[in-house]
């Protein structure tokens, strides 16, 4: 430990804490809230969609470099800093949001704005204020052995600001790209934007796909390794188990549960709809669980350092500019504040069992997640492993404590929402404070501009879930939400105990042999719950990012290909999401927009798909002309 923090204290970031720039501005400020409520907006779409959410620190330093320095002549990069701060705010409001609060949406449990606001800005506010004791431990001493991988390429980004027109022209014109394949399928209806083909002659043996280019980006950002893997739990739900079911029921003239009909009457997506999304349930929750138990070594270690390291006062305020938090009494005061209105507010009802439950598993799941995603990355912390698991015990002990009903299903999930949104926000803004360290950020300026995210992001993700669920429908093959099925899943079966817990059973006996097998059981085991039209245009995007990384002469021309294709990829997910929203929002005001394609031509939508899968190739090999001129 020592040699750490002889390391940590000879090192000097970009801007020195001798220097200072505008960091906390009124522009940073506007332009963070408006990036924040825009990536929230688009990140929701994306993990009801796909159940996977993107981070948006890179996207969201290139555009504020390329706004603030292209059109408000400002070159500020800690003000570009605060900007990318706020941003990630508004995308960890959306996956906290997403991967809970549907399933009250599922359960036909009517949430309020009012209530929704309460949860996300309580969860969110807490994820900062349980960060903030971290910083001094996880960051600064811990600097040479925690990488952040998000924060650290961020603050790459940042450094090469030269750059920035050029990288937010290229995340434009994924904007433009990813929107425009929307609009033409979704919104004017000029062609299907789901194709399908049966195998043979097979009986429900189908496979298909989502001509979406957010989910080509998600594949090219997450890589051919996760994305194959996914499309391996499709074809194991699609080409064995759908056609297996059918097989040997073919004969039956009674239904099986949970089945309403004979299986001999249902098809490909009747089977899935009634048998394959438990089995996918059973299988995404214990690899959840399966992930969470992987990091128990770290989560016992970290409670252990972060205790010492609360004891050791760590978490004292420096005198320099780059080592000043937030006071630690006001992080105290408002943990505090926010537990007792949690455990007091009528409005959810969780008691001070639950207020107790988020106070506990809050910070201790915090501590981990923000020390997994410096390992690891924010892609892949588990943090719905981590609220699997609080929502397990929470339910269990208000069942045993006599809560019991759509009261108990209601305030169970209205704890594991709180906690994980905290986890979620803790996360990034670990990443974010990284990425300050790096530059030489304003520690207790960027906490500031995060909780000023997650309020401005919070007070509008409740009403772009309304308007998701009533355009599109929570739930449905537009919106599967599985996240937030697999917690409804949960509750409802440990409240009431009429699920068909066999397939839940073979579900996670699948989970358990997958990770026996070396793989990523949480990976496949989502694939294997989402139709495989949305697994393969994923497998596209990591087929593009295989391509490019075989291309590459170099470690450095990998790299920078790599880059150049992340800003595309990000930039078609935040156009089709972003404009996926808007069409919900027509939908919602009850716009008239076409319902039926105007061509059932399979050719055309699959032609379109593969230029866009070219463009994505072509602009990240550009790459390597951009830097050897």
């Amino acid at each position: 430990m020592k040699n750490n923090q002889e390391k940590s204290s000879s090192f000097v970031p970009y801007v020195p804490s001798s220097r200072s720039l505008p960091e906390l501005t009124m522009v940073a400020i506007i332009f963070g809230i408006i990036l924040a409520i825009v990536f929230g907006a688009a990140n929701a779409y994306l993990g009801l969609k796909v159940g996977l959410t993107v981070s948006a620190s890179i996207p969201a330093a290139v555009i504020s470099m390329g706004v603030l320095r292209g059109i408000f002549r400002r070159d500020s990069i800690l003000e570009n800093n605060i900007v990318q701060t706020m941003t990630t705010a508004g995308e960890a409001i959306g996956a906290g949001a997403v991967f809970t609060l549907p399933a009250f949406f599922l359960l036909d449990i009517n949430l309020s704005q009012t209530v929704i606001i309460f949860i996300v800005l309580t969860g969110g506010l807490l994820g900062v204020f349980m960060m903030v004791p971290l910083r001094q431990m996880l960051i600064v001493k811990e600097h040479e052995n925690l990488p952040y991988p998000e924060g650290t390429a961020c603050a790459e980004v940042l450094k090469s600001g030269e750059k920035g027109g050029s990288n937010a022209k290229t995340v434009a014109i994924g904007f433009l790209f990813g929107g425009l394949v929307k609009v033409l399928g979704d919104g004017f209806m000029l062609f299907k934007t789901e194709i399908e083909t049966q195998v043979g002659k097979l009986k429900n043996t189908v496979v298909g796909m989502d001509i979406f280019p957010a989910l080509l980006g998600v594949g090219y950002i997450i890589g051919p390794r996760i994305a194959g893997q996914m499309l391996a739990g499709g074809l194991l739900a699609w080409i064995v188990l759908i056609p297996a079911i059918a097989f040997f029921g073919a004969d039956s003239t009674a239904a099986i549960f949970p089945a309403e009909d004979p299986i001999g009457k249902l098809d490909a997506w009747g089977i899935w709809d009634n048998y394959i999304k438990y089995i996918g349930a059973g299988a995404v929750a214990v690899a959840g669980l399966i992930t969470l138990l992987k990091t128990l070594p770290t989560l016992i270690s970290t409670a252990a350092k972060t205790m010492k390291g609360l004891s050791d006062g760590a978490t004292g305020g420096g005198i320099e500019r780059t080592d000043k938090d937030m006071p630690f009494r006001y992080v105290i005061l408002g943990i505090v504040a926010l537990v007792v209105i949690i455990g007091a507010a009528p409005i959810t009802n969780v008691g001070f069992i639950g207020a107790i439950a988020i106070a506990i598993f809050g910070f201790l799941f915090v501590a981990v997640a923000s020390r997994i995603v410096g390992i690891v990355g924010s892609s892949s912390s588990p943090v719905s492993g981590m609220t699997i698991a609080t929502l397990l015990i929470v339910t269990l002990v208000y069942k045993v404590t006599g809560l019991h009903g759509m009261e108990g299903m209601k305030a169970a999930l209205t704890v594991a929402a709180i906690v994980c949104t905290a986890l979620a926000v803790a996360g990034d803004i670990s990443q974010d404070l990284k990425t300050g360290h790096l530059v030489g950020g304003t520690p207790w300026k960027q906490q500031v501009a995060m909780m000023i995210g997650v309020i401005a992001s919070g007070l509008v993700i409740g009403v772009i879930l309304v308007v998701l669920d009533k355009s599109y429908g929570m739930g449905s093959q537009q919106l599967p939400a599985p996240k937030a099925a697999i917690m409804k899943v949960l509750v409802q079966g440990i409240f009431g105990g009429d699920l068909p817990w066999s397939l839940i059973f073979i579900g996670a006996a699948v989970a358990i042999v997958i990770e026996f097998l070396g793989l990523n059981s949480l990976v496949v085991a989502v694939g294997l719950y989402l139709p495989i039209h949305v697994s393969a245009p994923v497998m596209f995007g990591g087929a593009v990012r295989w391509l490019v990384d075989v291309k590459a002469k170099s470690k450095e021309e990998r790299q920078e290909r790599s880059d150049r294709g992340v800003l595309f990829a990000s930039g078609l997910i935040a156009g089709e999401s972003l404009l996926g929203v808007l069409i919900a929002v027509l939908i919602f005001f009850k716009v008239d927009i076409p319902t039926t394609p105007m061509t059932d031509n399979r050719l055309i939508p699959f032609v379109i798909f593969l230029f866009v899968c070219w463009l994505l190739y072509w602009f990240s090999a550009r790459a390597k002309v951009n830097k050897t001129k």
